[in-house]
């Protein structure tokens, strides 16, 4: 929690701060290209003096297109990945100088269904990413049977989990990211591949739940504009790696002529339309590569 002063007045308590936040990756080039551009490097910058605060308690939901730079925020914030410059603060910690304690309050809810082991039943996959807490046997059990009853998966938890509906992986995926019962839950497009019933039924879990019951903090990226009016108490529009503009929906559709939308909102300020993904299911597909030798192809490195 970050405390902002204003003389000896307390403003407001955050559970997420930034402060000028800013994140650069070198890009590293081939061979050939080393040899004719001595000296030279290559930088691209994914976010760029970001600032936001965020209540405890409260839902903000990122909203930006792809390449926007929602997944390098979110990595960092979840000491995941380190910033070149600035400030990053969870529940009052300083992701860079206390991240393993950062690291313990918080949970992250990630839509990759590959993190889970899909020959284990859903109640052993939660019991094996409790042991990685290091909750003790006793309160690793006690605390999976429970969040199993939280997410309604407790008579489904002995099957394998590759026979799980796209519904039950995300529901899954939660029930593990609270394990810890983090203060602060970072989700990345948790309604992605789901139907527009499921899509609701989570968002009204997320809303009802996870914060109306247990008072979390909810932190979402998503590329859904219904979504983010429908769950979020403020809406932070990123672009370029720049927060364009943030507030409640109802401020941001009001800042406009009557009648506007976010989808407006979005385009007034960052000059460009919206568009939003799909929600069914890319069909997976193994993409195979060939290499031609030295001086091809670019790796990108953080600092």
């Amino acid at each position: 929690m970050i405390n902002e002063l204003l003389g000896c007045e307390i403003i407001g308590t955050y559970a997420i701060e930034t402060q000028e936040l800013t994140k650069r990756f070198v890009l590293d080039r081939g061979f050939l290209d080393v040899i004719r551009n001595t000296g030279k490097r290559d930088v691209l910058t994914t976010l760029d003096g970001v600032n936001i605060k965020v209540r405890e308690g409260e839902v903000l939901g990122l909203l930006g297109p792809n390449g926007a730079g929602k997944s390098t925020l979110i990595k960092i914030l979840c000491t995941l990945i380190l910033p070149s410059e600035g400030y990053a603060y969870v529940n009052g910690y300083d992701v860079v100088k206390e991240g393993q304690t950062a690291r313990s309050s918080i949970g992250f809810v990630t839509t990759d269904e590959r993190s889970f082991y899909w020959r284990l039943s859903g109640r052993e996959n939660l019991q094996f990413f409790a042991t990685l807490h290091n909750l003790p046997q006793t309160q690793a059990k006690a605390r999976v049977e429970e969040l199993l009853d939280v997410v309604h998966l407790k008579h489904r938890a002995d099957e394998p989990f590759l026979n799980y509906s796209a519904g039950m992986k995300q529901r899954m995926a939660i029930a593990r990211g609270l394990l810890n019962d983090p203060m602060v839950l970072f989700m990345d497009e948790p309604t992605r591949s789901l139907d527009p019933g499921a899509a609701k039924n989570l968002r009204d879990f997320i809303k009802e739940h996870i914060v109306g019951e247990r008072g979390k903090t909810v932190f979402i990226s998503t590329h859904q504009l219904d979504e983010a009016e429908q769950l979020c108490d403020r809406v932070a529009i990123l672009d370029e790696g720049r927060i364009k503009v943030q507030g409640s929906p109802a401020e941001l559709k009001g800042s406009l002529p009557e009648g506007s939308s976010l989808c407006d909102v979005f385009s007034f300020y960052t000059g460009k339309a919206f568009v939003e993904e799909s929600s069914s299911p890319a069909p997976f597909k193994l993409r195979r590569e060939r290499r031609r030798g030295l001086g091809l192809g670019m790796k990108r490195k953080g600092y």
